[in-house]
This record gives structure tokens, C-alpha cells and sequence, in this order.
């Protein structure tokens, strides 16, 4: 998945700061179910992935040799014809709204692609509470959803974010190794709850 907070990822990961042309590239239902595929469940073949996305191997390759000329895929080398086998290049991607701010073409790639990775989350949290029952009570206890509330400038939010970055990248790789631990997602989002209080864009900080 992507963040929107930090130009380097933390730690071991290896990042792409995503410009326009890749934007509007990954902006595709496909592509984005593609990428994030390819970055959970390791290098796979286009006809792997068309089965586990209820596709066909045609269009699977097409939209991977798009994902592939903006860096975000690439063809490992290791498999053959048909059996090209792709991995995605980097662990993540990052952007700012303010890198796209003017480009209309962008932005509306942008908004689609937000709302897309919101409806990926609804999607995946969805199938844990499906079978969630079926796991022991430390993990139902351990997972799950929280919320809270903060009064912050927009700078103060940046440094929230840097701290939460630095916090999951100490966690990253802490169970490594210990048969009891197992891969989970953590998202984070922050919006203003006073939608009808927009900031003047001259406001002094």
C-alpha cells in the first residue's frame, strides 16, 4: 500500500515517489489490485495473478508491461514466454497532493486511486471479521479498528505522521523468525472533521 507521508520509506523498504505519468498509469482498477498483489504475495506469473484476481492471462500481461514501464513492476527474468514471472520493484509508493496541484488530469487519478485503496481496505477488513471467529482470543484481542480525536496545525500533523513512520519502522521485522507471529496490515488515516471550517489559504500558521 502507499503512504502519503514520507518521501523515504523507513528502515529496509525500498520506495517510488510516484509522479504524474505513474499516477495516471496506476490509477486502474486492475493495475492497483495488481501491484498490491504482487507486493503481499511475492513474484507470480500473469496467469497466477489472473486466477487470483477472476481475470484472464491476455489482460493481466498487458496492464503488468504498463505497471512495468513506470517502474513499478518488473519481469524477473526467470520465467519464460507465457511464464514471465513479476515481482513489484518497490515495497511501497509515496506522493503528496501538492505534487499533482494544477495538473487536472493528475489530480482526478489521484482522487480516484484514494478512493480506491479505501474501498481495498473495506474489502480485506471485511474478509478478517468473516473469519475472525475462527481465531484464537490473544489475535481478535490484538487486531482490529481504533479512533480518535486531535486539535493540530497541519505542521504538527506532519510530525504525528513522522512518528508513527518511525514507530511502525521499529515493529517491521520484530517477530521475524517466532513461529507465533504472523504478517498483519496497519493503515492510518487522518481527515478534518469540520468540513464546513476549511482554512483561509493565506491563514497564518
Amino acid at each position: 500500500m502507499p503512504s502519503s507521508t514520507t518521501p523515504e520509506p523507513p528502515g529496509d523498504l525500498t520506495g517510488l515517489r510516484l509522479d504524474a505519468t505513474s499516477l495516471r498509469v496506476l490509477a486502474h482498477p486492475l493495475r492497483s489490485r495488481l501491484l498490491s498483489r504482487l507486493r503481499t504475495g511475492g513474484p507470480a506469473t500473469a496467469t497466477d495473478l489472473a486466477a487470483a484476481l477472476s481475470t484472464n492471462s491476455g489482460a493481466t500481461s498487458y496492464h503488468l508491461r504498463k505497471l512495468e514501464s513506470v517502474g513499478l513492476v518488473t519481469d524477473t527474468g526467470e520465467g519464460e514466454g507465457k511464464r514471465r514471472l513479476w515481482r513489484a520493484s518497490t515495497d511501497s509508493h509515496q506522493f503528496e497532493p501538492s505534487d499533482f496541484a494544477g495538473d487536472e488530469d493528475a489530480e482526478t487519478a489521484l482522487n480516484w486511486l484514494v478512493r480506491d485503496y479505501t474501498r481495498h481496505f473495506a474489502e480485506q477488513f471485511e474478509r478478517w471479521l468473516d473469519v475472525e471467529a475462527t481465531w484464537p482470543a490473544a489475535w481478535r484481542d490484538a487486531a482490529g479498528m481504533s479512533d480518535s480525536f486531535i486539535i493540530a496545525t497541519p505542521e504538527q500533523v506532519e510530525e504525528l505522521k513522522h512518528e508513527v513512520d518511525e514507530l511502525l519502522a521499529r515493529y517491521r521485522r520484530v517477530g521475524q523468525g517466532n513461529p507465533r507471529a504472523r504478517r498483519l496490515a496497519v493503515y492510518s488515516v487522518l481527515y478534518p472533521l469540520d468540513l464546513d471550517k476549511a482554512p483561509r489559504e493565506r491563514e497564518q500558521p
